[in-house]
């Protein structure tokens, strides 16, 4: 095979690799063909491991082709391939940057789809070979060989790379794709959420702090709190940069100076991460110090944060009677008891988002730390970004579930206020604050701590108060339900 070529019985054009894969022997540079291993069939859901690709594949479809080992050789692929192009108009004073037509739109295709069988090219070119990244090198060398690339063309392949200048690029990309679609679900739930407290807004519920009665509020209030809390912690996740790096094994540019001292190296670099839709990072060692990836997991925990605390309350106002679950006629709560209607939802999301703060929050502290100008433990950590990514958008998917079964129960809410009239007792020692009335509060625990309180006993309390007569009547006709400030209109503003 002269120069470099793989010959095929389709010709030259660039597609899948039809006698499957090739290895380069680099003694002779040259590469000979091999046949793929038998493909293997997809594994039964019930045989999955991880229950991210098993009971819920379907909730996490949206990230698989991103974030699984296929997504991740794939976007490997596209930046070898964008590289090779950029290197053959940005630097004329290379070998080799005169390509046919043919060798240019391969290169084009390989950076913008490369191949179906692209993943399990590369992976039998890893078995022999055992390396991850070079395997794709030898790989996109194989298809530009096929569509015609001469010699020196292939030796723009990965030209001045190490392995994590391809894989931070790589890892970059996906998060950043990842994250669009992530926030996408957020905000569908804030929409949720928005117009369940628009709803809500005058719903008026006694609140619990300590899980004891308290001063009353909204339904649609409290909702709003989780909407303003999820539209914060949102912006943030947004807001996180996503850095790469492209400067060669120790961060210094050493083989591309060594090679073209002339060529400015470091514009180059930056020119080409931006083209990429990401900024540069100049200062790194070997690799991309991560810690922008550990920003971006710990902005995503915060998510999940607000998320949990949601879950839980929702549970509660379940547990409460205060929001009912619609029950779907086919489904069963309970294997013995017939009646029950579980808030599996809510339960399903607290779990699943606990178990990806417990990876995210490992990520972020693990991913930023790394030995000298670099170690292989960010590696295999790497490799599992899709599985935290993953139990949160399984997490998202549960709760927006919940949220579509639920509905208040106005009678519900109105009957646990109209028990405890002793939530006024704010009300009335604040006015006798307002009036200079001294021992205001001290009146008001005595009349109201471990005993019932009434609209009748209420009412002959603040008719003996030294109070003028239009606060008394103020105070007098004020209920519980009607003790709610100004979280009507909170609720209808967020």
């Amino acid at each position: 095979m002269a120069r470099g070529r793989l010959d095929r019985a389709a010709g030259a054009s660039c597609g899948p690799v039809t006698l499957s894969a090739i290895i380069i022997d680099l003694n002779r540079n040259n590469f000979r063909p091999f046949m793929h291993d038998p493909p293997r069939q997809d594994l039964p859901a019930v045989l999955a491991l991880s229950p991210l690709d098993g009971r819920y594949r379907a909730a996490t479809e949206p990230l698989r082709e991103l974030l699984s080992e296929s997504g991740l050789i794939r976007e490997r692929i596209r930046i070898e391939a964008a590289w090779f192009e950029y290197l053959v108009t940005a630097v004329p004073q290379l070998a080799g940057t005169r390509i046919p037509a043919a060798v240019q739109a391969c290169a084009r295709r390989l950076r913008v789809a490369p191949d179906d069988g692209a993943a399990a090219a590369v992976k039998t070119l890893e078995s022999r070979i055992n390396h991850d990244v070079k395997a794709v090198e030898y790989y996109v060398r194989g298809e530009l060989a096929a569509a015609g690339a001469e010699a020196a063309s292939l030796e723009l392949v990965h030209f001045g790379c190490t392995s994590e200048d391809i894989n931070n690029l790589s890892y970059a990309r996906l998060l950043q794709a990842a994250r669009a679609r992530l926030c996408a679900v957020i905000g569908e739930l804030i929409d949720a959420l928005t117009a369940l407290a628009h709803g809500a807004a005058e719903l008026a519920m006694l609140a619990r702090t300590h899980g004891q009665p308290a001063s009353p509020t909204t339904l649609g209030k409290e909702v709003a709190n989780f909407v303003a809390r999820l539209r914060r912690s949102e912006r943030r996740f947004r807001a996180v940069e996503v850095l790469g790096k492209w400067n060669g094994a120790v961060g210094n540019f050493n083989a591309h100076r060594a090679a073209l001292p002339e060529v400015d190296w470091r514009r180059l670099s930056s020119a080409f991460i931006e083209s990429l839709g990401l900024l540069a990072n100049p200062y790194t060692t070997q690799i991309e110090p991560h810690d922008w990836v550990g920003e971006y997991c710990d902005a995503l925990a915060a998510v999940n944060v607000v998320l949990v605390d949601l879950s839980r309350d929702f549970w509660g106002y379940i547990s409460l009677g205060y929001l009912r679950q619609r029950a779907a006629a086919a489904e069963v709560g309970s294997s013995t008891m017939p009646h029950k209607v579980n808030p599996i939802d809510f339960e399903n999301c607290e779990g699943n988002l606990g178990i990806a703060n417990a990876l995210l929050r490992h990520f972020a502290d693990k991913l930023p730390v790394s030995r000298w100008q670099r170690d292989l433990t960010d590696s295999t950590v790497l490799r599992n970004l899709g599985v935290a990514l993953g139990h949160s958008l399984v997490a998202w998917r549960a709760l927006g579930r919940g949220l579509e079964k639920v509905q208040p129960d106005p009678a519900r809410m109105l009957a646990d206020l109209d028990g405890a009239w002793e939530v006024l007792g704010e009300a009335v020692q604040t006015a006798l604050r307002a009036a200079g009335i001294p021992d205001g509060y001290e009146k008001l625990k005595a009349f109201t701590r471990g005993r019932a309180v009434d609209a009748h006993s209420l009412g002959q309390f603040i008719a003996a108060l030294p109070l003028p007569e239009p606060d008394k009547q103020r105070l007098r006709a004020l209920a519980p339900a009607d003790y709610i400030g100004w979280a009507a209109e909170f609720a209808r503003e967020i």
